[in-house]
């Protein structure tokens, strides 16, 4: 394995400035992680998830931070450390330097930890040049939750980058409910949630409701309220959400992960039409 593998990759981007270019690098060493997990097992108890997940698996037109994961059976003892190992090993397979730290708090279902490359802008040939301003490290954070909802259901999907491997992940209705499940229960606005929504909807995925519904009673505000979500309650939480949102803010969350073609879209961001995606959602749910 060389450094060849990874600049045939960034070439693939064809990045067309800077942040697009440190996007793909840090997509790229998403990708190297995940290779690593699945080499070690890991998808052998937890599955993948998230807007990452939607990203690397399903295409979606935006660039991810977080590798969000999932156990698939609830264990308090999980530990990051034997995997965080296997991800250092297999970047320095790439001729990168990562570090890998686990910061998980014993008391806490969600488990975290951190990845830190800081050797790509000295062995990688980049297209733009870089000063001391710019990013020099390229940080992923891992997270996952060892307490399950119950209901989710699984995919197993292959991937042909760095080499071919395969990861366990929600199935695209158990998705939306996580997503679905986040845009109702967040303390703060990320209109990248919002964005993923639009993705959702625009190919008529379902809701996974049983798994929604355990992840409501699990976190939250909706917590201990013995909801039931059906299409008509969650159409109608959405439509609250959607009139009270600061829009501006969220268009300026998503922006920075989206190409110029997709930034676009974001002239569209508002209560009308985000109401109007919702009926259209509530005509297939």
């Amino acid at each position: 394995m060389t450094l060849d593998l990874i600049h045939d990759r960034l070439n693939h981007y064809n990045p067309l400035d800077k942040i697009a270019e440190e996007n793909a690098i840090k997509e790229i060493c998403q990708e190297i992680a995940l290779a690593a997990l699945s080499r070690s097992d890991f998808f052998r108890i937890g599955a993948f998830m998230g807007g990452t997940c939607l990203r690397i698996l399903y295409g979606l037109q935006r660039f991810s931070e977080d590798l969000d994961f999932v156990l698939r059976h609830t264990d308090p003892n999980f530990e990051w450390t034997p995997y965080l190992h296997a991800i250092e090993e297999e970047f320095q397979a790439f001729g990168l330097t990562c570090t890998a730290v686990d910061r998980s708090k014993a008391e806490q279902a969600v488990k975290k930890a951190f990845l830190k490359e800081d050797s790509f802008g000295q062995v990688l040939q980049l297209q733009y040049s870089r000063t001391r301003v710019d990013l020099q490290k390229v940080l992923i954070k891992l997270e996952i939750d060892t307490h399950c909802p119950a209901g989710a259901q699984f995919d197993t999907i292959s991937l042909n980058y760095p080499y071919p491997f395969a990861v366990t992940a929600h199935d695209l209705p158990s998705l939306f409910a996580g997503k679905c499940n986040a845009i109702l229960t967040r303390t703060y606005l990320k209109g990248r949630d919002w964005y993923d929504f639009l993705w959702y909807a625009r190919r008529g995925v379902t809701v996974n409701f049983d798994l929604l519904k355990s992840s409501l009673q699990q976190y939250g505000p909706y917590s201990g309220m013995n909801i039931s979500p059906s299409a008509e309650w969650l159409i109608n939480e959405l439509r609250k959400k959607i009139t009270n949102l600061d829009w501006a803010k969220a268009r300026m969350d998503v922006d920075r992960f989206l190409s110029d073609r997709e930034r676009h879209s974001l002239d569209l961001w508002g209560p009308n039409f985000f109401l109007s995606v919702t009926e259209k959602l509530e005509g297939y749910l």
